[in-house]
């Protein structure tokens, strides 16, 4: 039975995830040289199909990779999915530092980006994701600290469900953009392989905001029911 704390791990599962953040930027770093020798800016340069597979084998290897620790150090479900959010988190705030460090991009928080290409093109703000990121990592620490003090601690179902509509939505405000676009002039292709091919006169315009709201709100909602039993226990003992 694995009997170290969490903090312990904490380290060395944060290293990890601040060189992978590394290595997404220093690919990122290539890419631009090659496809935008001026600098990155919409509408986006059109990538021969075959790049374009190598780049979502790519997202696919750096996801396992980011379950790894977890994985290796957590035997629960639980603390594997919260061990993720913390590498998950770690890496894309990283991969926005180094960014900004080899490259001084991007410009502001507001400057648009393409976060994913799976299942179809993210794009939004860069402010968007490295608020989730920042959600993340609050989640995970929660889980985990829970975890430590109540082993058999688990979410309830009512957070799952809020947390996985979050989720939802969250993603539904980073594609909807390029969607309606793929919809309008690429009506029949596929989302996935095709929407990164048939980008190239794509322009976001405006983000919602509106969505990205209500996302947060039902994150914050299903975290909440974390936050209540400890304060709710601590009440009680100042009691006794």
């Amino acid at each position: 039975m694995n009997t170290r704390r969490w903090t312990e791990y904490l380290p060395w599962v944060t290293l990890f995830a601040v060189a992978m953040g590394f290595l997404e930027s220093a690919v990122v770093v290539y890419l631009r040289a090659i496809y935008y020798p001026a600098g990155f800016s919409f509408p986006l340069a059109v990538m021969a199909p075959k790049l374009v597979f190598t780049e979502l084998l790519r997202e696919v290897a750096t996801m396992i990779m980011l379950l790894a620790p977890g994985a290796l150090i957590s035997r629960g479900r639980l603390e594997r999915f919260a061990w993720f959010c913390w590498s998950f988190a770690i890496w894309d705030l990283f991969y926005y530092v180094f960014l900004k460090l080899l490259l001084d991009w991007p410009e502001s928080l507001f400057t648009w980006d393409v976060l994913f290409l799976l299942p179809t093109v993210w794009v939004g703000p860069v402010l968007a994701p490295c608020i989730i990121s920042f959600g993340l990592l609050f989640l995970a620490a929660i889980i985990l600290a829970r975890r430590e003090r109540e082993p058999g601690y688990r979410l309830t179902h009512w957070q799952w469900v809020l947390l996985v509509l979050a989720a939802l939505v969250y993603f539904l405000s980073f594609i909807e953009g390029p969607l309606t676009y793929l919809r309008s002039v690429a009506a029949g292709t596929s989302y996935v392989l095709d929407g990164a091919t048939t980008l190239g006169q794509y322009l976001p315009t405006s983000y919602r905001w509106s969505w990205f709201v209500v996302a947060t709100l039902l994150a914050i909602a299903g975290m909440a029911g974390s936050l209540r039993a400890p304060f709710r226990n601590f009440g009680r003992r100042g009691r006794e």
